[in-house]
């Protein structure tokens, strides 16, 4: 039997997209989900983490992500006091198989916990109005439907999918079973689809966990198996469960949409209004963000002169000017700038996998690299040598490796660097400095209470990050 009504909310946030249409801000190496877009100070991982935060509506969430950001998403819940239980996907294979872990990892605590699977990076502009939905979707979920939340337009946009509801679910005030789940539609098909009452698909799903994994098993059983193998061959590493390699790279790369909603006759659709974006283009941030009188949204160290309706974005220490341009998208970052219409915006993933194939490293990789210890900055880089400055937090120990190509040279501009060389610990303190030589057995760990910072100079035949041999590290890489 179904339980009681007040039953909490099980949120799993899914965390494993890279954001290309947001490039250069966004990249595979920190992705659009971590960055302060919407708000100064917080990203929309935080946002939506933090949306989830009302005890007597949901539970402890999930976050299911990427491998290589699970210090990320670590850190950035740390830094908002909010625990979770994180789920390491070892490849990308879209969202069903990833939905299919979470209703299993719930399923094993209780059967038919209620469970809300949310996209990491989408902006509500309502958090209070978020909770109320997901309240009133929740009899709906209880009673066996599969859930959405149908964002109510606010223009024809082709950048979503649509949902066109179909009869009122008995007993469920406002919800409606689902008649069809539409593909975007051009302009003119949009407004046809407004017009007869269609809703956005914003992504969001409540169900019951027996109800999703019996709806897997009948539309998706390739997509079920896998995720189930990847669950029962997990292992914990530090904070974090590593699912089954072998068996998550056997499951079908489909997304939820395609493998069950599509097909289900199970879906449920409660219509809400609170304004929302998926921030999938520049463009789409434009909408979303505080405009002055001419209508443009500006962040960081930027200037305008003649210029209306556009988003100029710039990043660190860059001076960005515009002169004389309407429409515009101009994004600035230490290494990369992109300039396009703020139509455009969709054009821009195509440019990225443009600058793969030539081999451009800004494609994917900034040159400020986020690391569990801290981070580093490219500084300067030639045929034989390489300049970083390297930051490390408070406690933060670098792995004992070697190099077979470089020396390394280290001066320390703040702090106290601790110092293993073949064993040998020393203390390195401000405007004092170390020497690795090739070969040698070394650490670096900051023992004190204020960031360590310190200058990097690598000398050698190659100076790339896959000549770091690691002997131990204690974040398990």
């Amino acid at each position: 039997m179904p339980h009681d009504i007040d039953s909490l909310i099980h949120p799993v946030i899914l965390c494993g997209g890279s954001g290309t249409r947001l490039w250069p801000a966004s990249r595979e190496s920190f992705p659009k989900q971590f960055l302060p877009l919407e708000e100064p100070g917080r990203s929309s991982f935080q946002a939506t983490a933090a949306r989830l935060t009302d005890a007597g509506t949901f539970a402890q969430p999930s976050v299911i992500t990427a491998n290589d950001a699970r210090f990320l998403v670590a850190e950035q819940l740390a830094q908002h006091g909010i625990r979770a239980d994180i789920l390491l996907e070892p490849c990308r294979r879209d969202s069903a198989p990833a939905v299919a872990v979470a209703a299993l990892h719930a399923a094993a605590r209780d059967p038919q916990a209620l469970v809300l699977i949310l996209p990491a990076d989408h902006a509500v502009g309502d958090d209070a109005a978020f909770v109320q939905a997901a309240r009133a979707a929740r009899a709906g979920a209880m009673a066996g439907h599969i859930m959405t939340l149908g964002i109510t337009p606010t223009s024809p946009s082709t950048a979503y999918g649509y949902i066109q509801p179909g009869a009122p679910l008995p007993g469920e005030t406002g919800a409606h079973a689902v008649a069809r789940f539409l593909e975007k539609p051009d302009a003119t098909r949009a407004a046809g689809l407004i017009a007869d009452g269609a809703l956005w698909n914003g992504g969001y799903f409540l169900f019951r966990a027996d109800v999703m994994l019996d709806e897997l098993e009948a539309h998706a059983p390739a997509v079920l198996e896998a995720a189930r193998e990847a669950l029962e061959t997990a292992t914990r590493d530090l904070d974090f469960v590593r699912l089954g390699e072998a068996a998550f790279e056997r499951a079908p790369q489909i997304s939820i949409d395609y493998a069950v909603m599509e097909r289900t006759r199970r879906a449920g659709v409660l219509p809400v209004v609170f304004p929302w974006s998926d921030i999938g283009t520049w463009g789409a941030l434009w909408e979303i963000a505080p405009r002055d009188g001419d209508g443009n949204a500006l962040r960081g160290r930027v200037a305008v002169r003649g210029t209306r309706n556009s988003l100029v974005h710039s990043s660190g220490d860059i001076l960005t000017t515009v002169v004389g341009l309407d429409d515009v998208v101009v994004v600035a970052t230490d290494d990369a700038v992109l300039v396009t219409s703020r139509s455009a915006g969709a054009e821009v993933k195509g440019l990225v996998e443009t600058l793969r194939r030539r081999g451009e490293p800004e494609a994917d990789a900034h040159r400020l690299m986020y690391r569990p210890w801290g981070s580093y900055q490219r500084i300067d880089i030639g045929g034989r040598f390489q300049v970083k400055r390297i930051t490390v937090k408070p406690g933060g120990r670098l792995s004992l490796q070697k190099h077979h190509h470089r020396a390394e040279h280290w001066v320390v501009v703040r702090g106290t660097a601790e110092v293993t060389v073949d064993g040998a610990v020393r203390l390195v303190h401000e405007n004092e400095a170390a020497y690795l030589p090739i070969g040698c057995v070394h650490r670096l760990a900051n023992p004190g209470k204020i960031p360590l910072e310190l200058i990097e100079v690598q000398v050698g035949s190659y100076t790339g990050e896959d000549d770091i041999i690691r002997i131990e590290d204690v974040y398990g890489r």
